[in-house]
């Protein structure tokens, strides 16, 4: 079991491989993950569905998941390509933001009849076709929804290419192979319970709309708070349009596959507490002891053994709108968990018992924390105890119920 505090901290850009390192074989079963995600769509005949691909990452797949759209009934509209990142330096800025951002407008109208979108690795936000499609989800509402299907860190500066910052380092271990991601996620698109995983998440998150949840570590962290009537995004891959229908937040229409956390934003003035970090990164410099207090979800002060002047920095350089506690997310896939040999972070802290706390703007998952961009979503904690109105139900980050 790990006993270490792990907070994001440092991505590499390629897997430094222990000597006794023994790689699996890689094989990407493409057919059977086209036809899971299909499956966890459950397409109603004559529901359009449109893919976003980043050019030259898994092409392979493409055919596979169009095909698997035609045999479920559903209308395959093709694929969009992004325009490949990193741009060209020599290309101007100001040329390339007035491009995109026609694009991001003549996509809403040409996508405004697509039920579904499949977002393939590679691809995010930041691609007008992706971002039309989300402000579709938010305007629109109805059936429309999206599948994550990301396998890389589509956030990281190197997700579109190598793939490695889709995964969170351990400090002091190296970073998986990519043999090793993609054996790890393939089996947990492919091999995941999925009515048990959503079972697990339902049951938490009754316990958890009863009254105060606490979270603490060995490291010092002892925060509480309550979540009352705020929605909870629960990543257990249904995707299905009588799923979404209802459904008011962005987050909760975009579907993670894999499948596996919940996320919450808490009612701002119940947050109180402390926050203490393992090794960890702020304003791109690594900080050593790092504590938050959080007094009415608000930051009230932050303390560090070592660089404490980064952290000020971060924060002193955002609004103070957003200068406060973002959500808790807690990963519920057994399939996703961090390995104790050679241990890495799968998939954004999806992994059952890997607890991840934001700070910053927390509108798009329903909080009430606007203003600003800044959004401080990826720091990850392995070893937490949660109760729910005193009831234990996470250990040292091993679940007992």
């Amino acid at each position: 079991m790990l006993i270490r505090t792990l907070t994001l901290s440092l991505f590499l850009s390629g897997a430094a491989l222990a000597q006794n390192q023994v790689l699996p074989q890689r094989t990407i079963q493409y057919q059977a993950i086209a036809e899971r995600i299909v499956t966890q769509l459950q397409l109603q005949p004559g529901e359009r569905v449109i893919s976003v691909a980043m050019p030259g990452y898994m092409n392979e797949f493409q055919p596979h998941i169009r095909y698997a759209v035609m045999k479920a009934g559903g209308v395959d509209l093709g694929v969009i390509d992004a325009l490949k990142t990193p741009y060209p330096a020599e290309w101007d800025a100001k040329t390339l933001r007035a491009g995109l951002d026609a694009s991001i407008e003549a996509y809403v109208n040409m996508l405004v009849d697509v039920d579904a979108a499949i977002m393939l690795p590679g691809t995010n936000p930041a691609h007008p076709a992706y971002k039309a499609m989300q402000r579709l989800l938010v305007e629109k509402g109805g059936p429309r929804r999206t599948i994550h299907f990301h396998w890389t860190d589509a956030y990281g500066p190197l997700g579109s290419d190598l793939g490695l910052t889709g995964v969170t380092i351990m400090p002091g271990h190296p970073a998986p192979a990519m043999q090793t991601i993609d054996v790890t996620y393939q089996n947990a698109i492919l091999n995941t319970d999925y009515a048990a995983l959503a079972d697990h998440q339902a049951r938490f998150v009754t316990a958890m709309k009863r009254g105060k949840v606490r979270m603490i570590t060995p490291l010092g962290t002892d925060l509480s708070f309550e979540i009352g009537d705020r929605p909870v995004i629960r990543q257990d891959g249904v995707a299905s349009a009588e799923r979404v229908r209802p459904l008011k937040t962005l987050v909760e229409r975009e579907i993670e596959i894999p499948p596996g956390v919940i996320r919450v934003a808490p009612i701002e003035s119940t947050v109180n507490g402390v926050i203490a970090y393992g090794p960890s990164r702020w304003s791109a410099r690594s900080v050593e002891g790092a504590k938050v207090t959080i007094k009415k979800g608000k930051i009230a002060s932050v303390t560090a053994k070592k660089g404490v002047e980064f952290m000020r920095a971060e924060l002193d350089a955002q609004p103070e709108a957003v200068r406060f506690f973002r959500e808790l997310g807690l990963g519920f896939n057994p399939l996703l968990t961090v390995p104790e040999r050679d241990p890495w972070i799968p998939y954004y802290g999806y992994g059952a018992g890997v607890v991840r706390i934001g700070l910053g703007n927390n509108t798009e998952i329903g909080g009430a924390v606007a203003g600003g961009g800044y959004n401080r979503w990826r720091d990850l904690f392995t070893d937490c105890t949660i109760t729910l109105n005193g009831e234990v139900w996470l250990k040292d980050g091993l679940f007992l119920k």
